[in-house]
């Protein structure tokens, strides 16, 4: 126990953004709480400990998000249309720079991550209780509706699991990129490093490192980085860039592995040695980041009818795979109207429909108990060394008279830190 004549300092408010995958801040005492000794709280320390009010969210990173989901949806169902050149040509182009947008957004919503007992749980409720059911999932859905073997390994993410593993190591590390120099060039380097060498498919680490820069330049990003984007003339040069890398897109399929994008594969795995898989990597990383920035020109900055639906882009993340999986269960990819320009234009329409259906508020009262589960029953309060509740009762009793007293004792509902 510790002893203070001092009033607690004030909690800060939470993030005015976060969603399903991103928790806000959380606060371990509540305004006006009662002091240690059970009086109430004087008015001027009331005014002093009450958080501020909560700011509203920014609809640009709700409206990002939701485009952004969208991508992903039409990726993965423009994958197994590859016989059209316009779809072969799109999923290029899309798959250079979709999965880098969430990952920087989902970085920038990660900076004030850190090892407080609050957030740790959000993240093992909210991204390591997810993994686990829907590697289950998809892996019993395959084996059920695919008729294929039944192989469940939580080592070896199945399909688009991997993001969810991806997302648990990188916002432990969170910690350590905020406080040592350069960090994005740091995790640069390891990316790079990474790709040298054959990881093998275990926690499918060539992605967990590989696009670990993505996820840390985004913590290092600040709001006054996102307004310089938000210009109109910004907008101009993004459309520009867009059509510009949507051409080299059209003109790289073909000659491009398409493996590249995917970043899963050592260079010997693409048949390059390390000096020109390491430059292909560095324009990789540049083409990518280039028309992030350019996308996000073209994020609507006021609310719009699917800025809500923005919130809960993780529900469409996980669930749309049962829907693109059920098509290549059933060889409806295979169809000849599919594999034809208008087909694959249905094929997008569609995808933009069950991206936002599965983003809409039924979907979320159905499915979070898998992608949003309480499971207080499973959690003790912190455990620090070398405290007890015998050390903690005893310091309470000879406390004197009129001393604030602050428990540094495992953090409980209503006590001040």
């Amino acid at each position: 126990m510790t002893y203070t004549s001092r009033p607690p300092a004030s909690v800060p408010p939470p993030s005015p953004h976060h969603d399903v995958a991103t928790p806000a801040p959380e606060t371990s005492g509540a305004p006006n709480a009662p002091d240690a000794a059970g009086g109430a709280a004087a008015p001027d320390q009331a005014e002093t400990t009450a958080p501020a009010k909560r700011k509203p969210r920014d609809p640009f990173f709700d409206n990002a998000k939701y485009l952004a989901i969208l991508l992903v949806v039409i990726g993965h169902s423009l994958a197994n249309l590859q016989s059209v050149p316009m779809a072969e040509g799109l999923y290029l182009f899309i798959y250079m720079f979709h999965m880098p947008l969430f990952i920087v957004i989902t970085g920038y919503f990660s900076r004030n991550w850190s090892f407080s007992p609050g957030k740790a749980r959000k993240l093992i409720t909210n991204v390591g209780v997810p993994y686990v059911v829907f590697e289950f999932a998809y892996s019993i859905y395959d084996w059920l509706v695919g008729r294929n073997k039944l192989e469940i390994s939580l080592l070896d993410p199945y399909f688009l699991t991997w993001f969810l593993l991806a997302l648990f190591l990188w916002r432990l590390s969170t910690p350590v990129w905020q406080q040592i120099r350069w960090p994005v060039a740091v995790a640069l380097v390891f990316s790079l490093l990474s790709y040298m060498s054959d990881l093998g498919p275990t926690f499918d680490l060539h992605r967990v490192i590989g696009l670990l820069p993505f996820y840390v330049l985004g913590l290092m990003l600040r709001p006054e980085h996102f307004e310089v984007l938000k210009q109109p003339a910004a907008r101009v040069v993004g459309i520009a860039v867009l059509l510009c890398g949507l051409a080299v897109a059209f003109m790289a399929k073909g000659h491009m592995n398409t493996d590249w994008v995917y970043w899963k594969n050592s260079h010997h795995g693409l048949g390059v040695n390390n000096v020109v898989g390491t430059a292909m990597r560095l324009g990789m990383f540049a083409c990518a980041i280039t028309l992030v920035a350019a996308f996000l020109t073209l994020v609507p900055k006021r609310r719009t009818w699917f800025t809500g639906l923005g919130a809960t882009t993780l529900y469409a993340y996980l669930l749309h795979g049962f829907v693109t999986r059920l098509l290549q269960f059933t060889d409806w990819w295979d169809a000849a109207w599919m594999n034809t320009v208008p087909g694959v234009l249905v094929v997008m329409a569609g995808a933009v429909v069950v991206g936002t259906l599965l983003c809409t508020r039924p979907v979320v009262r159905c499915m979070s108990w898998a992608l949003e589960p309480k499971m207080t029953w499973a959690f003790t309060p912190l455990r620090r060394p070398g405290t007890s509740r015998s050390r903690a009762t005893e310091g309470t009793k000879s406390a004197p008279e009129g001393t604030k007293i602050i428990d540094n004792s495992p953090i409980r509902s209503g006590q001040v830190r």
